[in-house]
């Protein structure tokens, strides 16, 4: 007689809109960890003029980097806690694409602006929320 013990819950498969919004979302991380290492390259090889600047956005590009490849684990994961960061930054790219656009229309812009609408809309459709959020109990009201 084998006493096994049961092993995780069969996942079920993941929405569409939740796989397209990981994808678009480890697209980002990836363009951001591009981004930091060309500074670092500019840094290291002394073609950075502001060397603390380029520093600086050195780093932040690639701790942008980790903090999205890490939020589209936890969305894929299913983890509740990972929608805030990356709403965050795709609302922070909508404002950044809409003052690229407001002084010169590229593609580029463009691209930054329909690819950050479309994970913010992704991360709020139902199939999306309820992927992140099921098997949840609902918490107790402190005040009652």
């Amino acid at each position: 007689m084998s006493t096994s013990a049961p092993g995780p819950a069969p996942r079920t498969r993941a929405p569409l809109p939740l796989v397209v919004v990981c994808l678009l979302t480890l697209l980002e991380a990836a363009l951001a960890a591009g981004l930091g290492i060309a500074w670092l390259v500019d840094l290291v090889t002394g073609r950075a003029d502001a060397a603390a600047a380029t520093a600086f956005l050195a780093v932040f590009a690639l701790g942008i980097a980790l903090l999205l490849g890490a939020c589209a684990r936890g969305l894929w994961r299913g983890r509740r806690w990972a929608r805030s960061p990356v709403m965050t930054w795709q609302i922070l790219l909508v404002v950044l694409a809409v003052g690229w656009l407001g002084a010169e229309v590229t593609p580029w812009a463009v691209a930054v602006l329909v690819v950050a609408l479309a994970v913010g809309i992704g991360l709020l459709l139902p199939p999306v929320v309820a992927a992140t959020t099921q098997g949840r109990a609902p918490e107790a009201d402190p005040a009652a």
